[in-house]
């Protein structure tokens, strides 16, 4: 009977032991890693009429003018979803942000993304004249 209670003692001692190991903190060197300062450029984009609108090509092209050269970066290409939302995580610089979807002009917006934040863009796009 003593033998049984020593090893379930054994058991839920190594168990917490496990479970203490996985819960504490990442190592300080990891964590610097990891640490580099990222935010989002996200909007939405809408027809004229306010509707969503969905399938709109997305592009972030950094803005090398106005931003000190982090290192090469490249221009990101997205597409909105069904809502007209879309979401880039990315270093913090100046970016301009270009849109297009079939039937619609063309918009493009400068954004500073300042540290670890959120810019959030909303892009009314007019139909195409007809000429």
């Amino acid at each position: 009977m003593r033998t049984r209670r020593k090893k379930r003692r054994k058991r839920i001692g190594i168990s917490l032991g496990l479970l203490l190991i996985a819960l504490s903190p990442a190592p300080a060197q990891t964590r610097r890693a990891s640490a580099a300062a990222y935010g989002v450029v996200a909007g939405s984009v809408f027809q004229e009429s306010g509707y969503s609108l969905a399938n709109a090509q997305i592009t972030l092209i950094p803005d090398p003018q106005a931003s000190s050269s982090q290192g090469k970066l490249k221009k990101l290409e997205s597409v909105s979803d069904s809502r007209g939302e879309f979401a880039f995580h990315v270093p913090p610089m100046h970016y301009i942000i270009r849109v297009k979807a079939k039937g619609f002009e063309s918009q493009e917006k400068p954004v500073e993304l300042a540290g670890e934040g959120r810019i959030d863009v909303t892009f009314q796009l007019h139909p195409e004249s007809k000429k």
